[in-house]
């Protein structure tokens, strides 16, 4: 499923207008605020991302600090989130097109247990798709599972510039 966003999300508000119906909508909206983390302002991005966990999951401490590790890798946080958008490769420093169109795939085992989704993104810079868990409220909300997010912020290649390689 294919999602268009005109532009990246700056605050919790922009992302609580989103219904999280199905845990696709949760998937894209995820991806987009990938893109907003800031070493400088992280709580702008936990905010958002508290959205989507809901206030039955808080955020811990430590999955903020597994959160942090993965982003300040490789200084990744400058272009993981862009890397899950079309248009976006390694050669144009993973600069996606505009408006931002994002695919989530499931496959066969994406509903094997009750109540949970398991999806799947595709980022330039890997070989294969990253999964991330979702799980069904009793209201009908798509949530973001747990610490799955960290699926999303597993290594890629660094962006052209970057590479001391090519």
């Amino acid at each position: 499923m294919i999602f268009t966003f005109n532009k990246l999300y700056t605050n919790k508000e922009e992302v609580e207008k989103h219904e999280l119906n199905t845990p696709f909508e949760t998937a894209a909206v995820l991806a987009n605020i990938l893109c907003s983390y800031n070493k400088e302002n992280k709580n702008n991005f936990y905010e958002m991302l508290q959205v989507l966990m809901g206030d039955i999951q808080p955020i811990s401490n430590l999955l903020k600090q597994q959160i942090d590790d993965r982003m300040s890798q490789n200084n990744k946080m400058d272009y993981i989130g862009a890397s899950y958008f079309k248009g976006a490769t390694v050669e144009n420093n993973y600069t996606p097109n505009v408006p931002y169109e994002i695919e989530i795939k499931e496959n066969p085992y994406s509903y094997d247990n009750e109540g949970y989704a398991r999806l799947f993104l595709k980022s330039a810079g890997a070989d294969s798709e990253r999964p991330v868990t979702f799980r069904k409220t009793k209201e009908g909300k798509w949530l973001l599972w747990s610490d799955s997010v960290l699926g999303l912020l597993a290594d890629i290649r660094p962006k052209k510039n970057d590479n001391p390689w090519s």
